[in-house]
Order: structure tokens, then C-alpha cells, then sequence
């Protein structure tokens, strides 16, 4: 058995609650990324509760019913606040871009399951990160069917989302401080 299906088998089919730290590392650089660095003007959001209360997402058996929580998320245009709230628990708004990040303990069959619920409800672009082996897929959806690209760091110097059209470099995605640059 090889070690990403030994990884596969042991993993949580779901979310998990457990972080770690090249989890955090890359979504606080994805996020960065996005709202700094990105020539769009971007309303970026981390951990964002999306209300899908409305709708019916049993087929893709991942136990979410009235929200879900991409690890990032952009917009080209904000949700807004309704006059007389402060804030929203949950947003029905659905974002252009969502980022789904590979924790340890998670398996990547539910991440994809998750983001072809994202593209039901009107995601136009998902990104399944995997911080170990530091690549990046981008799917989108052309009629009926998932499309994807792969982006990994040995071989691709950029990570281009066409659907949105951004760009980064894909170092400065997985890039981690040094011990020296303390």
C-alpha cells in the first residue's frame, strides 16, 4: 500500500476540527495573497460561515445541512450588512472562490465531494490545497462537468486561476519563515 493511500484509508471523512501549523501557514498566505497581492479587488474571508439551508446537498455525503466553512473565500463583490444588523453568523451570498486546505487527518475524496457542493451552489472557482505536498488543484465546472488543473511546487512556477484570472507565484504559497529571519 502506498503512503497516500495509507493516508487516505486513516482519514476523517469530513471536517476536522484539528488544525495544524502548514495548515494555518498557508491559509494565512493564501489569504494574504489574495487580499494584497491579487491585482483584483478582492473581499477575502477566512473560516466564513455560507448558509446552504436552502438547499438539498445529501448526494454529496458531506454531512452539512445548514452551513458550510470554506477555509478561504473571496468575492468580487462583498456581501453587505443589512441596515440594523452589526454582522452575519451566516452569509447566503455565495463567494466567487473558495479554498479548501488538507489538514492531516482529512480526506481528500470529501474535500472534492465539498467543492462540487460549492459549484451547486454557484462557487465559479474551488481550490483543494495540500500543504504536504504542496500542491494546488483549481476546478471549475463547464456545463455538467469538473474540470481541474493542477499546480504543484517542483514543477510550476505559477498557480493561475483562469475562471477569476489571478496569479501567484506558487512558493510564496507554501512559503515558510526561516529559523534565521526571526
Amino acid at each position: 500500500m502506498s503512503d497516500i493511500e495509507e493516508i487516505e484509508n486513516n482519514a476523517i471523512d469530513g471536517e476536522d476540527e484539528m488544525g495544524s501549523l502548514n495548515h494555518s501557514m498557508v491559509q494565512t498566505n493564501l489569504a494574504g495573497l489574495l487580499k494584497f497581492k491579487c491585482d483584483k479587488k478582492l473581499a477575502v474571508m477566512t473560516e466564513l460561515s455560507l448558509d446552504i439551508s436552502k438547499y438539498d446537498l445529501s448526494k454529496y455525503d458531506i454531512e452539512a445541512s445548514a452551513e458550510l466553512k470554506p477555509d478561504v473565500c473571496a468575492y468580487l463583490k462583498r456581501p453587505f450588512i443589512p441596515d440594523g444588523k452589526n454582522d452575519l453568523l451566516k452569509v447566503s451570498q455565495m463567494p466567487d472562490l473558495v479554498i479548501e486546505i488538507l489538514s492531516p487527518r482529512q480526506s481528500v475524496d470529501y474535500l472534492i465531494r465539498k467543492t462540487k457542493a460549492y459549484f451547486e451552489l454557484g462557487v465559479r472557482t474551488g481550490w483543494l490545497v495540500n500543504p504536504n505536498q504542496k500542491i494546488i488543484t483549481i476546478y471549475s465546472q463547464h456545463s455538467r462537468h469538473l474540470r481541474y488543473k493542477t499546480f504543484a511546487l517542483d514543477t510550476t512556477p505559477e498557480v493561475i486561476d483562469e475562471i477569476i484570472d489571478i496569479r501567484f507565484l506558487i512558493k510564496d504559497i507554501f512559503e515558510e519563515e526561516e529559523e534565521g529571519e526571526k
